[in-house]
């Protein structure tokens, strides 16, 4: 199971002070948080019976998306087994805090690659210092993910090399589905490990081009690449409506089956 907890840009959606239209919609698929999802193996991890659940990124309305996601409630996950970082810029990684009531019984592996990791561990340095009790910290540890992912129960997190801009960031593989945020490129030696993806999502900021991110065209191309049957678009900004961007899929992105994605949107892969 798949469920989109954000899809939103770094600002969010609707913007701070904002007055387009997207920003007053009325659909609701239009309100969006920062990208992050939640994969589940085997139903929710809920209990004994309960499967395996890898967090994708932890932005900063995590506390608000583990809300409404049910978190520790019927028909919600009660844990995740790690979380995953794309990278460590603030809206993906400014809810880690907020991980506090998850770790309780215990500490939560983060996984990343080097760069990642060291700028986590700088910006949440209090997070890994011997302090006071009381002090209100989540218990995580900070490891570097190595070529063979992270298993946990029967579902495995495979890393995937792509870009953001210069930076080097990860996307993440779980079978058939890969999740690529705020890529601009898919290097050669990574698509080996996408191939069979039948689910891609992938970050659409906007139609215009951005030098960090892939715009809907090149989300889309992207997808080609992989070979994917079924196309998500994430990590969106305020330029278009989801109504828009839904007819500019089916104009250009048929093929891939490209659609936006929304917050709360829950998938059966």
């Amino acid at each position: 199971r798949l469920t989109f907890l954000g899809t939103g840009t770094s600002h969010g959606m609707p913007v701070i002070g904002c007055a387009c239209r997207t920003c007053r919609s009325a659909d609701p698929r239009d309100a969006r948080y920062r990208s992050s999802i939640l994969v589940e193996e085997g139903g929710p991890a809920s209990g004994p019976a309960g499967g395996a659940a890898f967090l994708v990124d932890a932005g900063p309305e995590f506390r608000l998306q583990a809300l409404r996601a049910r978190f520790g409630l019927t028909g919600g996950p009660a844990r995740i087994d790690a979380l995953l970082l794309t990278h460590a810029h603030s809206d993906h990684v400014n809810g880690l805090d907020d991980l506090r009531p998850l770790t309780r019984e215990r500490v939560i592996p983060v996984y990343g690659n080097r760069e990642a990791l060291a700028e986590t561990g700088a910006r949440f340095a209090y997070a890994f210092r011997e302090t006071q009790e009381g002090g209100g910290k989540p218990r995580v540890e900070l490891l570097e993910v190595g070529p063979e992912g992270v298993l946990a129960g029967a579902l495995r997190a495979v890393p995937v090399p792509v870009r953001h801009g210069e930076l080097p960031i990860l996307g993440w593989r779980f079978g058939r589905l890969a999740y690529l945020t705020d890529a601009s490129a898919i290097p050669e030696s990574s698509l080996p490990l996408l191939e069979g993806v039948e689910v891609l999502v992938v970050d659409g900021l906007r139609e215009r081009p951005h030098p960090t991110h892939f715009s809907f065209a090149q989300a889309i191309e992207a997808a080609r690449r992989v070979g994917a049957s079924s196309t998500w678009i994430t990590h969106i900004c305020h330029d278009s409506t989801h109504a828009e961007i839904e007819e500019y899929c089916a104009r250009r992105g048929a093929d891939v089956g490209a659609r936006p994605a929304w917050d709360g949107l829950s998938l059966e892969i």
